[in-house]
């Protein structure tokens, strides 16, 4: 399976902090944002990863992740024009998603909980064995802001509305998603919406049209949205406050690919030397 960090757009409604650097580089307590949805497609177990970001941004991704070999991952990087929807990156990724499936996650989406790994490996392992997709609902406050899921008694995916004015639950569709290969042609094959984007939320009502989706409910797992000012400073204070608590770093993507493997011993003490600070002494305990 591949992965696919959409980071792209403009940022508008968090200017004037976007208008010199992408929202995806900015910090989140003591990591870049990117990091945090770069460490779920890592727990994933999925190794070759696609960064899409805009023109001018995309070559600051490469300065700061290289080509991935360092946490033992591989990096590719594509640049989209304009923003023309969510859709438009399996489009764009066609060449990198060969024939493979793929999981895709929006570059200012924090997942964070004990049973995320498990969970995350599970659905790869379902996708890869089924001709299914599945996509993630999170029950909130305000569910007119976000794509709509709509479950039967059964937990049954029966209707999904984009930012629907009488939502007909509180459950969110989140910014994960995981897709068969027919995604590219499925993406492809979607008109643009009336704000001239190729929409998610049609993607996902073509796999419930031909009864191939199905969507889990994250109810152990926390799911933070950056989107706004606010959004920013509580998920800086939420990464701290665990931190904190659990003498841990959450979405460290040197510890993960440690633990999963991916790197050995030299390679993380080569990390590690180049984080003289708090950040680069926890890693050091790792180390045999």
């Amino acid at each position: 399976m591949k992965g696919i960090i959409l980071a792209g757009g403009k940022g508008t409604r968090l200017y004037p902090i976007t208008k010199t650097l992408t929202k995806s580089l900015l910090p989140i307590y003591n990591k870049p944002m990117i990091f945090y949805p770069l460490s779920t497609l890592m727990l994933a177990g999925i190794r070759d990863i696609l960064i899409i970001s805009t023109p001018e941004d995309i070559s600051k991704f490469e300065k700061l992740l290289g080509d991935g070999s360092n946490y033992g991952i591989n990096l590719s990087y594509k640049a989209q024009p304009k923003p023309e929807g969510i859709a438009q990156a399996f489009i764009l990724g066609e060449k990198f998603i060969g024939s493979d499936d793929v999981c895709l996650i929006l570059g200012d989406n924090i997942f964070y909980g004990k049973t995320l790994p498990q969970t995350l490996l599970k659905t790869k392992e379902y996708i890869e064995n089924s001709d299914n997709s599945l996509i993630f609902g999170y029950r909130v406050k305000d569910p007119e802001r976000y794509g709509v899921i709509e479950f039967n008694e059964k937990n049954k995916v029966i209707s999904i509305e984009e930012k629907p004015k009488k939502p007909k639950s509180n459950y969110a569709a989140v910014g994960l998603y995981f897709y068969k290969n027919d995604v590219i042609n499925i993406s492809k094959n979607i008109k643009p919406s009336n704000r001239g984007e190729l929409e998610i939320t049609d993607v996902n009502l073509e796999y419930l049209k031909q009864n191939r989706l199905n969507a889990n409910i994250f109810d152990t797992v926390f799911w933070l949205d950056t989107g706004t000012y606010d959004a920013l400073v509580e998920a800086s204070n939420f990464v701290k406050t665990v931190e904190d608590r659990e003498g841990k770093r959450l979405s460290c993507i040197e510890e993960i690919a440690y633990k999963y493997n991916y790197i050995n011993d030299s390679q993380l003490k080569k990390l590690i030397d180049s984080y003289n600070n708090p950040y680069g002494y926890y890693l050091k305990k790792f180390l045999k």
